[in-house]
């Protein structure tokens, strides 16, 4: 197996509303915010080539929407989804599979192009797009808290395609969907966020997507103005930051601007911060 980080671009987006009750004063010292009070996040996505399989874990905010849309956002940076999927090695055409996390548009926007005027494509035309049937009814039944950010045009044409499929949400905190990867379910956020767990080089990586933001949410208490289900999300994070120190798991962070992976350790105010480093140095 190898896996790439694919940066996508950065955008900014409100650090109150990224850090829910936190006050500035204190989520500041770990995400500086502009004259705005906005902070930088990245869109960082991975890629994982496992033998005829390459998976790509979302897609970033895409290119179609508005000019009006994305002035809203702050876009910034070099980096695309294509060119970080070329600089891999590889193209469009050999993704097998797209895997998205949710449907949130900075998630799942850049999995669709459009076809002429009014009409849209899968950007993969070759791969199986995979969600779950919950968080598909979520998605595409919204709710007025989240319908900002379930885009028709990102969401419809992937089963017009034909080419989505539904991963088996069971009762277990887990299930297994692939060879080496594993799904963790998470409902805080929004419902049935699907988390990808790969097993690598004898270590665990967890794709944290909005689970854990950046280095700066480790602290329970820092969750979130935009989960729609804030003490479920409290909940979820205690559970899994103890286990991910128990069983050392390595931290993929999809929106930590200054870092690409991280490990936690316990302390005596909780779990905490252990160790930031990319990807390419894991052993």
């Amino acid at each position: 197996m190898n896996i790439y980080p694919i940066e996508t671009g950065n955008f900014k987006l409100d650090g109150g509303a990224m850090f829910g009750v936190v006050p500035k004063s204190i989520w500041q010292r770990t995400n500086p915010a502009d004259s705005n009070n906005m902070c930088s996040w990245s869109m960082r996505c991975l890629l994982i080539e496992d033998g005829d399989r390459l998976m790509l874990v979302d897609t970033g905010i895409g290119d179609k929407q508005s000019e009006k849309f994305f002035s809203y956002y702050y876009l910034f940076g070099e980096g695309s989804l294509k060119d970080g999927i070329e600089k891999a090695g590889f193209g469009l055409d050999d993704v097998t599979d797209v895997f998205l996390t949710h449907l949130h548009f900075d998630h799942c926007g850049g999995a669709i192009k459009r076809n002429g005027e009014n009409g849209f494509l899968p950007v993969f035309k070759n791969a199986t797009y995979w969600s779950n049937e919950r968080h598909w009814k979520w998605a595409t039944e919204p709710n007025q808290r989240e319908k900002a950010s379930f885009l028709s045009e990102n969401i419809l044409p992937i089963q017009e395609s034909g080419q989505l499929k539904f991963i088996d949400r069971k009762a277990d905190l887990t299930t297994n969907v692939f060879p080496d990867i594993d799904v963790m379910f998470v409902d805080g956020h929004t419902d049935s966020q699907q988390l990808p767990i790969i097993n690598y080089k004898g270590k665990k990586i967890v794709f944290m997507a909005d689970l854990l933001p950046s280095v700066g949410h480790i602290p329970l208490a820092y969750v979130m103005g935009y989960d729609t289900r804030p003490l479920i999300t409290l909940a979820e994070k205690d559970q899994f930051l103890r286990k991910a120190v128990e069983e050392e798991y390595i931290l993929f962070l999809e929106h930590d601007h200054a870092n690409e992976c991280c490990t936690l350790k316990m302390t005596e105010k909780g779990v905490r911060l252990d160790k930031t480093f990319s990807l390419k140095e894991i052993g």
